[in-house]
């Protein structure tokens, strides 16, 4: 039984808005040729961390890509396997190889990227990484890197780049200061509902309950853009987002108030997902408070681990309880939880339906589980706590 929670009304009073619908010698060509769709295609590094938390950008590839083909995973430690079957026990065709030799081996030509698929906390590479980055640029593959090292200022990688005539995208490269651009309140603008996807700690599922929720609404008539800010998101090929933990603290919530007016703007949506970092009440983390800032989300939800009792990371600090991080994030901000979505590592079914129904009669809020539960879940929590979109699915049906 769903619980449906107060209605969350949005930011300004106007009427309801419209709803609009080397060193390896390998025979292999020396460059792939992108097919039908013009998608690109692309090996993934992530050894020895894939489906682990700091894999979080290869896990992310793997169930959702819409900018690249993805070929393989590379993790020794899993070679063999099946990716889909390590994330989600369903198989999916895409292998797990033990390097990058059987990687290439196994695509029958060279990719056209090689991605960096981990997210240490770091964010640099190491020295055995450089080497295998630029061995596979030498192999003449684009590298798309997503950590806080700007590959490209590095003058090593330069020259590569120029010798294999090959590309490096630096994902988190924010814009240049002078075009960076503060808060103006042109968030107010922004007439259909923004919810934000938030968390009770980092690494946590955030940016997948976010594809999910936009992906649900979509298919359910709703039309929804949503916005990614961090790399994962932008390398996934979400067409609106800023990775907010490279740009200037001065800046992050313009950045992002921007890109969502942009947005809004662009594709007259019915509703905006932003995509959360972090968590609100995580000290190592400021994110969070730049995207309750920088998008005023008529709307929260918020994403929990009930098993997961230390924060990622940080072994001496507890989880919160997803009540206490409700009422700081209401505090915080003009805003309401609408509903509570569960990563479900290290539970079984049963486990999750009973911390579904416990969270529901404990916070009195819709709560479900994005990857285990079916999708109308979703789209019920929204349109419990946004019914004028009821009548734009209404208009079209």
């Amino acid at each position: 039984m769903l619980i449906v929670p107060p209605v969350v009304s949005l930011k300004i009073s106007e009427p309801p808005p419209k709803f609009a619908k080397s060193k390896i010698s390998l025979h292999v060509s020396s460059r792939s040729v992108k097919g039908k769709s013009g998608v690109a295609t692309a090996i993934v590094y992530c050894e020895a961390n894939f489906g682990d938390i700091d894999g979080k950008t290869a896990n992310g590839l793997i169930r959702r890509s819409e900018k690249y083909k993805i070929l393989s995973v590379i993790d020794s430690k899993k070679a063999g396997l099946d990716t889909g079957m390590v994330l989600d026990d369903k198989p999916n065709g895409i292998p797990i190889c033990r390097d990058l030799a059987e990687a290439l081996t196994q695509a029958g030509s060279v990719p056209d990227f090689f991605i960096f698929g981990m997210a240490p906390s770091s964010g640099m590479l190491s020295k055995h990484e450089r080497g295998l980055v630029l061995e596979a640029m030498s192999h003449g593959m684009n590298i798309v890197n997503g950590l806080h090292e700007f590959l490209n200022d590095d003058p090593v990688f330069a020259a590569a780049c120029i010798a294999s005539n090959v590309e490096i995208l630096d994902v988190r490269r924010p814009r240049d200061k002078k075009d960076l651009r503060l808060f103006s309140g042109r968030i107010a603008e922004v007439t259909c509902p923004v919810i934000a996807v938030l968390g009770t700690d980092c690494a946590i599922g955030k940016r997948t309950t976010a594809n999910i929720i936009t992906s649900a609404l979509n298919d359910s008539g709703i039309k929804t853009v949503m916005i990614g800010t961090g790399q994962t998101g932008l390398i996934q090929g979400a067409r609106y987002g800023v990775a907010l933990d490279a740009v200037p603290s001065q800046f992050c919530a313009g950045e992002l108030e921007a890109t969502i007016v942009k947005a809004f703007e662009n594709e007259h949506p019915d509703v905006i997902v932003v995509e959360g970092q972090g968590s609100l009440s995580h000290p190592a983390f400021s994110s969070t408070s730049f995207i309750l800032r920088g998008s005023c989300p008529n709307g929260v939800v918020l994403q929990h681990a009930p098993r997961r009792s230390m924060r990622c990371d940080f072994d001496g600090m507890e989880m919160p309880t997803p009540a206490s991080e409700i009422n700081l994030i209401e505090t915080f901000a003009a805003t309401k939880v609408i509903g509570l979505t569960i990563n479900h590592e290290k539970m079984n079914d049963t486990e999750v339906s009973a911390a579904i129904t416990q969270y529901e009669q404990e916070l009195g809020i819709p709560s479900t589980d994005a990857l285990t539960r079916s999708p109308e879940r979703l789209v019920e929590m929204v349109l419990a706590a946004f019914p004028l979109l009821k009548r734009g699915l209404a208009a079209t049906a």
